[in-house]
Order: C-alpha cells, then sequence, then structure tokens
C-alpha cells in the first residue's frame, strides 16, 4: 500500500471541533486513506456512504437527538460522497456546534456540488483538503528515486491513479475504464446539464490542445456549441477534478498576452485514454505535450501538499516569446522553461526579466526535473 502525504497530516486537524471536508477526483484514494487514518485512531468509527439510499432518507432533515442517537459509542463518523446526501451541510453544522466529541469527516469527488452546499453554512467550522492522483514524492518515497525515474514512460503515458500503479498489469485497462463515464458520473448527474456529449466533445479538444492557448469561441466551433457553454462546462471539467487553467500573466508590457489560458489534466493517462493514445513513448509526437503536462500537474501537486500560497502562470507575447510556467509569491518570480531532451537551450526572454522581479531561471528537463518536483530533496541540479 502506497502511503500518501495526507496520511500524516490530517490526524493533526482531528478532534478539534471541525468537520474535516476531503475532496479529489473520483478513485484517487479518498475511501482508502480515510480507512487508513482512522483505523490509527483508539475508538469505533461510523462509516455511511452518502450514494446509498438508506443512507440519505436516515439523514434528510435529521435532528441534533437523531444525529446523536446514530453515533452514540463512535468517535468518528466518516460520510463517504457526501456531496450526495441533500442536508450534509446542516447535517455537518450539527456535529460541529452541538456534538463536537465525534469528529465528523466528509469526503466527495464533486466539489461543485459538496462546496455550494456547505460553503455558507460551515464557515469558520472546517479543515479542507484536496487528494490527488499520486504524487511523484509519494511514489518516490514509497520505492526510491531510481525506481521512480525508470517508471517516468509509464508515468507519462498511463498516468498516477493508484489502481494504474498498483495494479500494472492491467493499466491499460484501468485507465480506460477511469477515463469513461465514471469519471464524469458527477458531472452527467448535474441538474441543468442538457448536452453531456458536448462536455465529452470538449474535454477531448482540451485533450488535443494540453500545451497551447485555449480560445472558447474556437473549442465552440469545433463542439457546435456557444462560447457561453464552453466556458461554463470547462468550469465543471475543473470542479469535478479532472482539468485545471493556467492563465497568462500580464502586467507591464503593452504586447502581452493579457487574456490567455492554458488548460492541464491532473493526470496524463486520463488525458491519453480520452485521445485514445496509450501507445509507448517511443512512438508518439506528443511527447512535450506530455512532458509539460505531467510536470506542471505534479508541480501542482507539490504547491498543494506543501501549502504554498504561490500564484501560476504562462507568460507569452505577441512575437511568441513564451515562459512555460511561473510562480509568483511576494518575493517575487520563479521562472521555469520545460523541455523534454536536456540538449535543448533556451534564453530567458530579457524583456520580462527587466520587467518582472526574478528569483530564480530554471530549465527543467529530464535530467533534473525531481529537483522541480520535491525541491530541496536531492540538491540544487537544476540549470540556472
Amino acid at each position: 500500500m502506497i502511503k500518501r502525504y495526507l496520511e500524516d497530516v490530517i490526524p493533526n486537524f482531528m478532534f478539534r471541533g471541525k468537520a474535516i471536508l476531503i475532496f479529489g477526483p473520483r478513485q484517487a484514494g479518498k475511501t482508502t486513506l480515510v480507512k487508513k487514518i482512522t483505523d490509527q485512531i483508539d475508538g469505533q468509527c461510523l462509516f455511511l456512504n452518502g450514494d446509498e439510499h438508506q443512507v440519505k432518507s436516515f439523514l434528510l432533515h435529521a435532528s441534533k437527538e437523531k444525529l446523536a442517537g446514530m453515533v452514540a459509542g463512535f468517535r468518528i463518523l466518516v460520510i463517504d460522497e457526501a456531496q450526495k446526501i441533500d442536508d450534509i451541510s446542516n447535517i455537518l453544522k450539527i456535529f460541529t456546534d452541538s456534538i463536537p466529541e465525534v469528529q465528523v469527516i466528509a469526503t466527495g469527488s464533486s466539489a461543485f456540488e459538496l462546496i455550494n452546499k456547505t460553503s455558507e453554512s460551515l464557515t469558520g467550522r472546517k479543515f479542507e483538503f484536496l487528494l490527488f492522483p499520486l504524487s511523484f514524492a509519494e511514489l518516490v518515497d514509497h520505492t526510491d528515486i531510481l525506481t521512480e525515474r525508470g517508471s517516468l514512460e509509464e508515468r507519462l503515458v498511463k498516468g498516477s491513479y493508484p489502481e494504474v500503479v498498483s495494479i500494472p498489469e492491467f493499466s491499460v485497462r484501468t485507465v480506460k475504464s477511469l477515463a469513461s463515464s465514471y469519471l464524469f458520473k458527477d458531472i452527467f448527474s448535474m441538474d441543468g446539464l442538457r448536452f453531456p456529449s458536448v462536455i465529452e466533445n470538449i474535454v477531448r479538444a482540451l485533450a488535443f490542445q494540453v500545451g497551447s492557448e485555449v480560445n472558447y469561441s474556437e473549442l465552440a466551433q469545433l463542439t457546435g456549441t456557444d462560447a457561453k457553454t464552453v466556458e461554463k462546462y470547462l468550469r465543471i471539467l475543473e470542479q469535478a477534478y479532472i482539468v485545471f487553467r493556467l492563465p497568462a500573466i500580464s502586467r507591464n508590457e503593452r504586447n502581452e498576452i493579457k487574456k490567455g489560458k492554458k488548460y492541464y489534466f491532473y493526470d496524463n493517462g486520463i488525458r491519453n485514454a480520452l485521445i485514445g493514445n496509450l501507445t509507448d513513448l517511443n512512438i508518439r509526437t506528443d511527447v512535450g505535450a506530455l512532458w509539460e503536462n505531467y510536470l506542471i500537474s505534479e508541480r501542482r501537486k507539490y504547491l498543494s501538499y506543501s501549502e504554498s500560497m504561490a500564484r501560476t502562470f504562462f507568460w507569452r507575447t505577441v512575437q511568441q516569446q513564451e515562459i512555460d510556467y511561473l510562480e509568483e509569491t511576494h518575493e517575487g518570480f520563479r521562472a521555469f522553461e520545460i523541455k523534454w531532451s536536456e540538449k535543448a537551450g533556451y534564453k530567458f526572454p530579457q524583456n520580462f526579466l527587466q520587467s518582472y522581479k526574478t528569483l530564480e531561471q530554471s530549465v527543467v528537463n529530464r535530467q533534473n526535473y525531481e529537483e522541480f518536483l520535491m525541491p530541496g530533496r536531492f540538491g540544487n541540479s537544476i540549470i540556472k
């Protein structure tokens, strides 16, 4: 069993009178994580599945007395797939306000449902955590850096979902299954989503545009809809943890791209399955896009788990000068250019360096990428 980073983090926030909410894509390991955490704590745990009709019915409009009776003798209540419970915000509020001796943990694969239901009623009453597919750091800690380096091509093609990694002989079948309607289950069950085929077409179009700027109008033409619908569905895909947005930065020069955005997938395997290409790396023509998606999505995991406040961007001018990835903190910017080949040269544009306070300029390639994904762990090996 691969140990998750949050396994040691979440227990520090338990029994402090607040609900614990764990978000993340389906099959990322939320249920397994919660079971491992609760197994370490003395006392019984009541585990409920919000997808079950009996659970939904019992919890509907439940009173304080009814909930207190339900958890009598238990120290922990886990509500899995909590977004399926209609009255979940009130239930969590009752526990934090009136039954604080019982730690309630709610998991959800659908942020747009669970967050919307709990955002106002649980202000100041919750700790939130986001669980991704397996991270580079978690995999290194499970084996070692050389073993994980040797698996790089597998990660670029098939991704890092727990079941894909732990049962490699079925990895192709598993990632195909994940990228099917199962991954979109929460999206397709939404009220008001009239055209599920459109959102499937949009996400496949995104898969072909990894590393390129996305234009809503062009996507609308490709998918037979309008730009407003495309923007709405992209927001839903972000809230379902399938893709995330990287915006362009523009603050100084008139020739900078001002409203650009790129979209990346949280997992390479999902992206590849959506376009129907899980072939080996040595016969592919999209290695650069796979490498960029992998590094930026893995860095996103690192920033989240380390609770970094850094804001992320890319930079491009109308003259096609570009920097793949930027991080901004109160100290300034760190600029990263992503290259698959260690022999590929790159010189950071002087107009960017003169306009933005730059703390670091780094080219990330196959020879030094571990320092980008686990800063400080393997020494300062990134090229300056």
